[in-house]
C-alpha cells in the first residue's frame, strides 16, 4: 500500500502543489518502482484501474511522468526535482496562454454580448439583492478593489493597523487611480499614530486615528459610494486566510443609514494622523 512507500508529509506536500489524491498515490507508487505499468501501480497506489491510466496520462502532461510506447504501455518516473521544475514551467505556460485568452476575449463581440447580459440582468435586480457572502482572503481583497475601482464619488474605510498594511500591500494602486478620478478618501484607524509602513497612504487620503474613549471599535468595514459596503466577519489573526469570511452588499438602506453614520461620527472625533 501506498502508505507503507512515503510518510504523510510527503503527500501533504504534494497536494500543497495541486496533486490530486489519485495522482499524489501513483506518482509516489511510480517513484518506488522507477518504471511500470499502469495496472502495477494501481494495485501498489490502491487506485482503480480503469482511473489510472487517464491519470497517468494526466501526470505526464504535468511534467511528472514518461510515457513509454509499447505493449502494454508502461511509464517512467522523473527525478522529483527535474518533475517540479517541468511542472513549474508547464504551469506558467499554461497562465500565459488563459491570460492572452482573457486579453483577446476582453476586446471581442463576446465581451459585448456578455455585458449587455448583465446590464438587462441589472435591470430587473434591486439593490438589496446583491448581497453576498464571500469566502478567502483573496476573495475579499478582490471584491475589495472591485468596488474600489467602480467608486465615483467616496470611499470610507475603516481599519486597524494590520489593516492599513494590507491597504498598502494590496490596494495602494486602485486608491490612488480613485484619487485621480476625483473620489474622496477618508481612512479611519484604531491607532495611536501612524505606522511608517502606512505613511504612504496619505498621499492618497486623509487618515484620522479613532478616539477610542469616544468609542472602542477594532474591526473593519468598507464603504463605497453611500451605496456598497462589505464588512469582514472573522478577526484574520485567528483564522487561515482560506478561512476569512466577510459579507458584500449593495443595499444602499445598511450602507448609508446605518456603516456611514457610524464611520461619519468616527471621523468626526478622529485625529488627524501625519
Amino acid at each position: 500500500m501506498i502508505t507503507m512507500i512515503v510518510s504523510s508529509r510527503v503527500m501533504d506536500a504534494l497536494k500543497g502543489i495541486g496533486l490530486n489524491l489519485y495522482e499524489r498515490r501513483l506518482w509516489v507508487a511510480l517513484l518506488a518502482r522507477g518504471t511500470s505499468t499502469a495496472g502495477e501501480l494501481s494495485e501498489i497506489a490502491n487506485v482503480p484501474r480503469s482511473r489510472s491510466y487517464d491519470i497517468l496520462q494526466s501526470l505526464a502532461e504535468k511534467g511528472f511522468v514518461i510515457v513509454q510506447n509499447g505493449k502494454p504501455i508502461r511509464y517512467v518516473t522523473v527525478r522529483p526535482s527535474e518533475a517540479l521544475e517541468r511542472a513549474k514551467a508547464k504551469l506558467e505556460e499554461d497562465v500565459r496562454s488563459i491570460q492572452e485568452r482573457i486579453d483577446d476575449l476582453k476586446g471581442s463581440p463576446v465581451m459585448r454580448e456578455m455585458d449587455d447580459l448583465f446590464q438587462k440582468g441589472m435591470k430587473i435586480t434591486t439593490p438589496e439583492e446583491m448581497t453576498g457572502a464571500l469566502k478567502g482572503r483573496y476573495s475579499v481583497s478582490q471584491q475589495i478593489g472591485s468596488m474600489m475601482r467602480d467608486a465615483s464619488k467616496s470611499i470610507n474605510i475603516m481599519t486597524n493597523e494590520a489593516g492599513l498594511d494590507e491597504l498598502l500591500s494590496t490596494q495602494f494602486d486602485t486608491l490612488r487611480d480613485a484619487k485621480e478620478r476625483g473620489v474622496n478618501i477618508k481612512i479611519a484607524a484604531n491607532v495611536s499614530k501612524l505606522p511608517d509602513s502606512a505613511k504612504s497612504l496619505n498621499i492618497i487620503g486623509e487618515i484620522r486615528a479613532i478616539s477610542r474613549k469616544d468609542l472602542s471599535i477594532d474591526g473593519k468595514f468598507f464603504i463605497v459610494d453611500g451605496k456598497e459596503l462589505l464588512m469582514p466577519l472573522t478577526d484574520p489573526k485567528t483564522v487561515h486566510d482560506t478561512q476569512d469570511i466577510a459579507i458584500w452588499s449593495k443595499s444602499n438602506y445598511a450602507a448609508s443609514n446605518l456603516l456611514n453614520p457610524i464611520f461619519d461620527h468616527l471621523w468626526t472625533h478622529g485625529k488627524s494622523l501625519k
